[in-house]
C-alpha cells in the first residue's frame, strides 16, 4: 500500500473514532448500535440463542464493568457471571428474597425485598462488607455517582445510604409501592406501581419536584440521556417522558405485561413478562425495531456495553442478546 493511501486510510479511521466518540458524548446516538457493538461484528439484531444458568427466579441485574450479578430472588443468592462467554464466577449468599442491584464503581448493592435491608459486596471477590438497613420491602437500587438509593414497595419511600459507609442521609415519601429507580445525573425517578405515577426526587436532599402520571402498573425505568423510559405493564406500553419537566412525549405499544428497561445507547430494550420476549425501539422516536424471543416469564434486564442481558425468571436463565 502507497503511503498516500495509508495516510487516506488512517485520516478515515481517525475519524470514525471521533465520530463515534461524539456519538456516545451526545447521549443518544444516531445509529442503532454503539461503538462496542461495531467493535465486537455485533451486526446482528438480537442473539436468540445464548442462554446461561443462573439461579432460582432471577429478579435483578446490574453490571460492574466487566461482569454481570443477577440476583436470586428464592436462593437468597447474587450469581456473578463473565459476560464475555458467560462464566459463572461465582454464587454468593445476600439476604432474604433479593431483587434490585446496582454497582458504585467498586462494589455491589444488592435490595433484598423480605429483609428490609441492602446487602453491600466487594466487586472483586464477592465478599460481604456489609448490610443496612431500609424501609420495609427494599426492592430498586440505584447509584447517583456517591450515593445508594433504595425503593422500599410497602413503606411507600426511598432510603438514601452514603456509599462510603452505609450510613442512613435520609428517608423520603413518594407514592405507592415503589419498586425501580433510575438516576438521570442530577434527581431520582421512582416508579410507584399501586399509584399508577412516578415521583421525580431532587439527589441532593431528596425533594420531590414532581408526580407525574404513566398509566396502570408503572414498573422498569430508565434514562436515554434526555428523556425517562417508564414500562407500564397493565397498559402494555412503554411511556417517554422529557425528564427536564416530566412532560409525556409519547407512549409506544410493546408487549404484554411489560417489565424492564434499558438503554443501550441508541435504543430502548423493554422485556415482556406475559409474552416472554424483549421490544427494541429506538429512543429517538419510540419506532419499534423488533421484538425478540427470550426465555420464559423474562422480568428484568441490564446492558454490558455491548450485549442486552434478560432475566428469564420462570427458568432460572439469563438470555443474552
Amino acid at each position: 500500500m502507497s503511503k498516500l493511501r495509508r495516510l487516506s486510510a488512517l485520516a478515515v479511521t481517525i475519524a470514525s473514532l471521533v465520530s463515534a466518540q461524539a456519538l456516545g458524548q451526545s447521549g443518544v446516538t444516531t445509529s442503532t448500535k454503539n461503538p462496542q457493538q461495531i467493535a465486537t461484528l455485533h451486526w446482528y439484531k438480537a442473539n436468540q440463542t445464548t442462554k446461561v444458568n443462573v439461579g432460582n427466579l432471577p429478579a435483578g441485574a446490574a453490571f460492574d464493568g466487566a461482569n454481570l450479578w443477577v440476583a436470586n430472588a428464592i436462593d437468597n443468592t447474587v450469581t456473578k457471571l463473565r459476560t464475555n462467554d458467560g462464566a459463572v464466577l461465582g454464587t454468593f449468599a445476600v439476604g432474604q428474597d433479593p431483587g434490585g442491584v446496582a454497582f458504585d464503581g467498586a462494589n455491589i448493592w444488592v435490595a433484598n425485598f423480605n429483609g428490609n435491608n441492602v446487602t453491600e459486596l466487594r466487586a472483586s471477590d464477592g465478599a460481604v462488607l456489609g448490610s443496612f438497613a431500609t424501609g420495609q420491602g427494599a426492592s430498586g437500587v440505584a447509584f447517583d455517582g456517591a450515593n445508594i438509593w433504595v425503593a422500599n414497595a410497602t413503606s411507600n419511600n426511598v432510603t438514601k445510604l452514603r456509599a462510603s459507609d452505609g450510613a442512613v442521609l435520609g428517608t423520603f415519601g413518594v407514592g405507592q409501592y415503589p419498586t425501580h429507580l433510575a438516576f438521570d445525573g442530577a434527581n431520582l425517578w421512582v416508579t410507584n406501581t399501586s399509584g399508577d405515577n412516578i415521583t421525580k426526587l431532587r439527589a441532593s436532599d431528596g425533594a420531590v419536584l414532581g408526580t407525574y402520571k404513566v398509566g396502570t402498573n408503572p414498573r422498569g425505568v430508565a434514562f436515554d440521556g434526555n428523556n425517562i423510559w417508564v414500562a407500564v405493564s397493565s397498559t402494555n406500553k412503554v411511556v417517554k417522558l422529557r425528564a427536564t419537566d416530566g412532560v409525556t412525549l409519547g407512549s409506544f405499544s410493546v408487549g404484554s405485561v411489560p417489565y424492564g428497561v434499558v438503554f443501550d445507547g441508541a435504543n430502548i430494550w423493554v422485556v415482556n413478562f406475559a409474552t416472554s420476549n424483549v421490544s427494541k425501539l429506538a429512543a429517538s422516536n419510540g419506532a419499534t425495531l423488533g421484538t425478540f424471543s427470550v426465555g420464559s416469564g423474562p422480568e428484568d434486564t441490564a446492558f454490558d456495553g455491548a450485549n442486552i442481558w434478560v432475566l428469564n425468571a420462570n427458568e432460572a436463565t439469563a438470555s443474552k442478546l
